[in-house]
């Protein structure tokens, strides 16, 4: 591996692609592509990062599903197709979706932060998407729409995030509930 500088430049571009942000294989295999290395090559580099840790799809897809359901409260819809669109296959994106996003005890016991204890100890994370697309509507709209227009724009608000028009609805019911 060593001897070949032309595998040695193409595994320098993937390392220098991937250390700014966590990456999958397509997003590497694109990328080298566009530096214009051989296809050879480029599997040959991807094969590598793979076998050393540095790509690795499944660990992208949950990391990918965890964060945008805890950090930007989006639906499955608009999570599988950012999956789908950064070269995630099917299958593996929807399991990464059928799995529960990490709670804030799992992220205390991983990355310490003050106040994680108390925070975990108040808040249960949502864990369906009715769950969690009622959060939304609670932090955005902390009374429950009473008009149409309101119902509406909360309706699209969950749209827009990426929840399924009859989940959304089903939310922005429950939100006038009560529930």
């Amino acid at each position: 591996m060593g001897d070949d500088p032309q595998l040695q430049r193409a595994l320098d571009l993937a390392c220098a692609f991937i250390n700014r942000r966590d990456r999958t294989v397509a997003e590497v295999e694109a990328q080298l592509e566009r530096k214009g290395v051989s296809p050879p090559l480029r599997e040959a580099a991807v094969a590598t990062l793979s076998d050393q840790g540095f790509l690795d799809d499944e660990r992208y897809a949950r990391l990918y599903v965890s964060d945008k359901r805890r950090l930007e409260q989006w639906g499955s819809e608009r999570i599988r197709r950012g999956l789908l669109g950064r070269g995630i296959d099917r299958e593996l994106a929807e399991a990464a979706l059928a799995e529960p996003t990490p709670g804030p005890t799992a992220l205390a016991a991983t990355e310490p932060a003050p106040g994680a204890a108390t925070l975990a100890a108040t808040e249960a994370e949502p864990e369906t998407d009715l769950e969690r697309a009622v959060a939304v509507l609670r932090r955005r709209f902390p009374v429950p729409p009473a008009d149409r227009r309101d119902r509406e724009r909360a309706l699209g608000v969950l749209l827009r995030k990426g929840y399924e028009s009859d989940l959304a609805l089903d939310a922005v019911a429950a939100h006038a509930r009560g529930d």
